[in-house]
Parts: structure tokens; C-alpha cells; sequence
């Protein structure tokens, strides 16, 4: 069976087209969308992709087989990228990836039985002054310390399974730095 897009899916699409010159630059968010509705990245979505932005097949199967944020099998919804390059590595990475390997009962490059969360042990995250730190989704979160992945394990939690209830799509794609507790923040607010 060919897959489609969910109408909110599609909305999200044709706004993202608005901002980009041509189909082929809006390709990496668009994938982002193909990833939040299916969870992965499997042939019919790599087409369906392709189809939508008028593009080759094989140039889309090329772009996801380069970036590490793209999956080609199931994984945990919530991936949680840590960045243990020498600046997070310095202030703490790898207390902090400890400590949410055993909160989630997982290692890096597993995901949890429920499908609630993958955690990834990434290179360099390019937050380098706001160490240590890991992305989320679309979310970047700063300036870790055990108190704050706490938080932000549990509200991510809380969102997937309050998702799983209700069958309420991801949240659009877009880009936000979360120092969680800082000003301007959605935990502060």
C-alpha cells in the first residue's frame, strides 16, 4: 500500500515550500516531516518524498543515506542526540549520557521497548559554547546537568504518551534552543 501524507502533514509541506527558492532546497525539512509522520524513513516515504518535490528518487535516498538524523528502520521516537565532542566532553557529556542511559534503562544506539526514545551519541552538535548539550526532534537543549535532563526526560515522556492517547500529530518542524529554566524558554514560561 503507497503511503501519503496526513493533511496536517501536507499543510506543513506546502508552507515550507513557501520559504525555500525551489522544491529541491525545502528536501531536508520536508524529510523531517516524512520522518515525524512515519516515525521512519522506509522506501514508499523516500518516494512519496520524491514525488512530492518532483525529485529523483535516488537523489532523496542519497540525502537520507548521508545525514545521521534520518532512519531507515523503526526507531524510538523521541531520539535523543548527546554530543560528546571535546567542549561537552570537557563540561560533562559523558556524566550526562550516563545518567540518561540509566534513567531510560538503554545504552547509546539503543531504543527503549516502547518506543519512547533512542539515544544517540553524536560527534559534535555545533553548541559548543552552551555545553554540555543534546537535540531533541527539532529542540536543542543547553547547559546540561542531571536536574535539567530530569525535567526534560519526563516532559518528553509525558508529550509521547499524552500523543499515543490521543493520536496527536508531532509538533510542526522548526529549529529552538531550549536552555531548560532559562528566560525565554518553554519550561520557564
Amino acid at each position: 500500500m503507497a503511503l501519503e501524507f496526513s493533511p496536517q502533514s501536507k499543510q506543513q509541506i506546502d508552507r515550507l515550500l513557501m520559504q525555500y527558492p525551489t522544491k529541491q532546497a525545502a528536501l531536508l525539512p520536508v524529510l523531517h516531516v516524512a520522518q515525524d509522520q512515519f516515525g521512519y524513513l522506509p522506501d514508499e516515504a523516500l518516494e512519496l518524498v520524491a514525488k512530492t518535490l518532483e525529485l529523483p528518487a535516488a537523489h532523496v535516498f542519497g540525502v537520507i543515506t548521508f545525514y545521521t538524523m534520518f532512519h531507515r528502520e523503526k526507531h524510538g521516537r523521541n531520539e535523543l542526540m548527546v554530543c560528546t565532542n571535546v567542549s561537552c566532553m570537557l563540561r560533562g557529556a559523558y556524566d550526562i549520557l550516563g545518567h540518561i542511559e540509566k534513567k531510560l534503562g538503554i545504552k547509546a544506539g539503543q531504543s527503549t521497548p516502547d518506543g519512547a526514545f533512542a539515544l544517540i551519541e553524536e560527534e559534535c552538535l555545533a553548541a559548543c559554547a552552551n555545553a554540555p548539550m543534546m537535540i531533541c526532534g527539532n529542540q536543542y537543549f543547553l547547559d546540561l546537568d542531571e536536574k535539567k535532563v530530569d525535567i526534560i526526560l519526563d516532559d518528553l515522556r509525558r508529550r509521547w504518551l499524552d500523543r499515543q492517547k490521543t493520536n496527536l500529530p508531532a509538533p510542526d518542524f522548526e529549529r529552538t534552543l531550549m536552555g531548560v529554566g532559562g528566560p525565554g524558554t518553554k519550561a520557564s514560561s
